[in-house]
């Protein structure tokens, strides 16, 4: 018995081979793509405004060009090439004609019934013996018989004929499927006979070369280290080192904008000699004289020397920054569009950023982050004024609203103000028009400043805030627009936190339930058990920079004595209570948040400042002071809770059934002994151990004559 190795040379079967490794390429593949990203950003609502920045076409083609890159050309471009590959192995599948093999029957050979008899089957095999006997016929060249094919046909009848009446033969026949015994079998590989045919051998070991040699180690080469080269804040490393080298305990938003200009990302923007291009008029326009002792471009005086002992792409970078934040007309279209370019990138490394200033606690640097985030995102250089966030409002027009003092004014303070005070100091010549008036307004109105109504520290199921313990610092909060009247009061009942059921492990740990809600005498949902859904805030209002942004709430504590960090920040994106009704009216619907951290390990009152800080909007942060109160475990111990339920009495029913659970025996109640008084009131006590004495002999002899019988 041999084996026979051979190929697909009619394909048969190589187009399922290669049908089936397309498919696990290309499905996959094409699911991601069709697959609707789940970022904030694509599913967030937007705040409505008509307002168009002066260069709002280069703002538009930078969000074009960002959304072209996040395509994945590459991908749709493989997916495509595997779907028409998969559709020419279904073509082929469908036009290749099957060849099935033939089991060898002598029936079939001999051409006679199952149910014949041997004698039967020795009558019809002489017929045939005398009709095909090769001695008797001769080769018909129309049928393209020879003599060797008429041989071949006589010697299968002459098996057939033997494999039904020859008893070794038949045992052959019936044991291996034909009457020589074992014979050799062929296995078919499913690729075509093209790879092995002479001549084509040295294309094949060409093509696995590339295959093995070059293109894998390249893939896998290419993916090790684009994934070390990156940080998890999407950064290259090399920048986040250069970032580490520029960090200082005590930072500016200046100082944090120059670090920023360190990374390698701007080398992308301005390669090919485009570091140089524009530079001096660049200088220029964010150098001029500004307002308030600053530059056009928002730089105070120790920014201008840090920023004129730079070079090269990072001084390029630096300057682009300074006129993006300082809303600066360049005056070239090249230069404007680099301006809106260079932004999303600085703020991608002010997060990287942030995370390296959160590793030293410092507060100062921490808070200058976070404002740098705002500032990047609104376009407004540090410490100009709230009111540059809303449409139209230029710094001219700030500085007449605020009639010339020093202490900006917030949207917050700006929309408090009666309606004809805000009137009479933002409208006029040179001001606002009545129009644009209203779509400040309008979009004042819609910014979601969160409003802190209670911040407390509990332990779940606990009292008391013990050592060591886990606690919960909550913050019960609701989205109040600036401008909004006739706020109702908050009910006391959603200032509280219920704790979850004991069995709800899934709200315990502060994860999405999966089970499924409870259904009432009426088979429908309880309120309180439907499912829970987040709510997104609308998307930051930010018109100058590049990209659909979604507000991110960071809340920490600090210690303001030791300027440190004491509990790092938690970020909030979402919500558990709607901000808007259908007609965009705030609900002020009380929202929960809450972060968890690990109480001392020593008792004490613990003083610390809340932050609360957005990262999308300038003037809108909340700080707060706050105690921790952290009592020793012996102190919790010692505190019975009021709601403690007592044993019930014996003698009724529930004694009976509490006896019955516990095992104890049902019966009548014992009858309780009564002390004799004693003449002498300092015998009592010695009295009262006797009692006792005599009670417990009596249970132990009780229990003994139990026992007994």
């Amino acid at each position: 018995m041999s084996t026979d190795y051979t190929y697909d040379e009619q394909g048969q079967f190589f187009p399922f081979f290669i049908l089936t490794i397309s498919g696990l390429v290309t499905l996959p593949l094409t699911y991601s793509l069709l697959t609707p990203s789940q970022e904030l950003e694509n599913t967030a609502p937007r705040i409505h405004s008509d307002f168009r920045p002066r260069d709002a076409d280069l703002i538009e083609g930078q969000i074009k060009k960002q959304k072209r890159r996040e395509r994945r050309l590459k991908r749709i471009i493989t997916a495509a090439a595997g779907w028409l590959m998969m559709g020419y192995m279904i073509y082929l599948i469908m036009v290749t004609a099957r060849s099935i093999p033939k089991i060898w029957d002598p029936y079939d050979i001999l051409g006679i019934s199952r149910s014949a008899n041997e004698k039967a089957i020795n009558k019809h095999y002489k017929g045939l013996a005398r009709r095909f006997h090769p001695d008797k016929m001769k080769p018909d060249p129309a049928k393209n018989q020879t003599i060797e094919s008429l041989n071949d046909h006589f010697v299968e009848l002459t098996k057939a004929y033997k494999a039904l009446t020859d008893e070794e033969v038949r045992n052959n026949y019936v044991q291996y499927g034909h009457p020589d015994g074992k014979q050799s079998f062929s296995i078919g590989i499913a690729l075509p006979k093209l790879i092995v045919t002479e001549g084509n051998g040295k294309y094949v070991l060409l093509m696995y070369g590339l295959l093995l040699g070059v293109l894998l180690p390249y893939v896998v080469g290419k993916w090790w280290y684009g994934t070390q080269s990156i940080t998890r804040e999407k950064v290259l490393v090399t920048s986040a080192g250069n970032m580490f080298q520029e960090y200082k305990e005590s930072m500016t938003e200046g100082d944090v904008l120059s670090a920023l200009s360190t990374g390698e990302e701007y080398n992308d923007v301005l390669k090919g000699g485009r570091e140089d291009h524009g530079l001096g008029k660049l200088e220029r326009r964010i150098l001029a004289e500004g307002t308030e002792g600053r530059s056009a471009g928002g730089l105070e005086s120790k920014d201008r020397e840090g920023y004129e002992q730079l070079s090269g792409v990072r001084r390029k970078a630096l300057g682009l920054l300074w006129a993006y934040l300082g809303r600066v007309d360049l005056e070239d279209s090249t230069l404007n569009d680099e301006k809106y370019e260079v932004a999303p990138i600085a703020l991608a490394l002010n997060e990287a950023f942030t995370a390296i200033s959160l590793a030293f606690t410092s507060t100062p640097a921490i808070e200058s982050t976070f404002k740098t985030s705002q500032n990047l995102i609104q376009a407004i250089p540090p410490h100009a004024s709230p009111l540059l966030q809303l449409p139209y409002v230029t710094p001219t027009i700030a500085e007449a609203i605020e009639g010339g003092n020093k202490t900006h004014l917030t949207v917050q303070q700006f929309m408090q103000l009666p309606d004809d005070r805000r009137r009479r100091a933002a409208l006029g010549p040179g001001l606002l028009s009545e129009s644009e008036f209203r779509a400040a307004v309008g979009v004042a109105r819609q910014l979601p400043v969160l409003k802190v109504e209670k911040a407390f520290f509990k332990v779940m199921g606990e009292r008391l805030i013990t050592t060591s313990s886990l606690v919960q610092f909550v913050i019960k909060a609701r989205i109040i627009p600036p401008g909004t009247t006739n706020i109702p009061e908050t009910n006391e009942l959603d200032l509280e936190d219920v704790d979850p059921a004991e069995d709800d492990l899934d709200a315990i740990l502060g994860r999405k339930s999966n089970k499924k809600p409870k259904l009432t005498d009426t088979s429908k949902p309880t309120p309180a058990a439907k499912e829970e859904k987040t709510i997104q805030p609308p998307l930051a209002y930010a018109p100058y920079f590049a990209r659909d942004h979604s507000p991110r709430w960071h809340v920490y504590l600090a210690d303001s004595k030791q300027a440190k960090v004491a509990v790092p920040p938690f970020t909030f994106t979402t919500f558990d209570k709607p901000l808007f009704d259908e007609q965009g009216n705030p609900t002020f619907a009380v929202q929960t948040l809450k972060m968890q951290f690990q109480a001392p390990p020593q008792a004490g009152q613990y003083t610390f400042v809340m932050h609360l800080i957005c990262d999308s909007y300038v003037g809108i942060d909340t700080k707060k002071e706050v105690i921790l109160d952290v009592q020793e475990m012996a102190r919790a111990e010692e505190i019975v809770p009021e709601d403690e339920i007592s044993e019930p009495e014996e003698d009724s029913l529930a004694g009976q059934m509490n006896a019955l659970k516990s095992g104890g025996i049902a019966g009548a109640p014992p009858k309780s002994k009564v002390k004799k008084p004693t003449d002498e009131d300092s015998s009592d006590e010695e009295s009262d151990t006797e009692g006792e004495e005599e009670e417990e002999n009596s249970d132990t002899d009780t229990d003994t004559d139990t026992d007994e019988e």
